[in-house]
């Protein structure tokens, strides 16, 4: 963990050298969609609780702001472990096991971005707030019966990626790290998250909704 979140630091301390120089060809006042698929894995005591589970995924919208090298980020990541039940829950009378966990978590991160040619490297930083589900089971006559237990979780985001322009799209991978304040089972939650998907121009279709917004005032 301490070894991702120096790397990240090194990759944000890089870019950050260079916002001043040079121009952004690719991100000019865009909006991208970007749209991933990957995997979480549970670190350190995690692990006690939760563990890998295909798929996850992720949707956010890269935001360029006035100066190309920075940009906003927020981002809804949408991840699935494998779960075990740790500690006795009062209102229920079975424990689970091997049972499934939800994570849905938004970002609200900010970065900078570095353009080689067609490929751009990129960091970003945010705070996150999402809900976290996790299974409960009672036993009721010769049945168990399954419901989900909801709570809130706050916590923060970091990662680092990079991102290739083809004809019309970009193909992009990103590795980060996601910590929140709340523990789950008792246990600190830290994940590593890595996420491979496409990212899209939808800057026509964002000042089109604003044409609409404005012309119905």
């Amino acid at each position: 963990m301490k070894s991702l979140f120096i790397t990240v630091v090194i990759v944000f301390s890089y870019n950050l050298s260079f916002s001043q120089s040079g121009t952004d060809t690719l991100h000019y006042k865009k909006v991208y969609y970007f749209a991933g698929t990957g995997i979480g894995i549970p670190l350190g005591k995690t692990k006690n609780v939760l563990s890998p589970k295909l798929f996850s995924g992720s949707m956010g919208l890269d935001i360029t702001l006035r100066n190309p090298r920075y940009y906003l980020y927020p981002a809804l990541y949408l991840m699935s472990f494998n779960y075990d039940q740790l500690i006795n829950d009062s209102e229920y009378n079975r424990t689970v096991e091997n049972g499934r966990a939800n994570f849905y978590m938004l970002s609200l991160a900010g970065g900078t971005r570095k353009q080689y040619d067609r490929l751009n490297t990129y960091t970003y930083l945010g705070p996150t707030i999402g809900l976290v589900n996790e299974p409960r089971a009672n036993d009721l006559g010769n049945k168990v019966v399954m419901e989900s237990k909801y709570s809130l979780a706050l916590g923060t985001k970091l990662g680092l990626g990079a991102d290739y322009k083809f004809k019309g799209f970009f193909l992009g991978a990103e590795m980060g790290y996601m910590y929140n304040v709340n523990k789950i089972q008792g246990n600190p939650v830290h994940v590593l998250t890595f996420m491979i998907g496409l990212k899209s121009d939808i800057t026509r279709l964002g000042e089109k909704v604003v044409d609409i917004l404005s012309s119905s005032k």
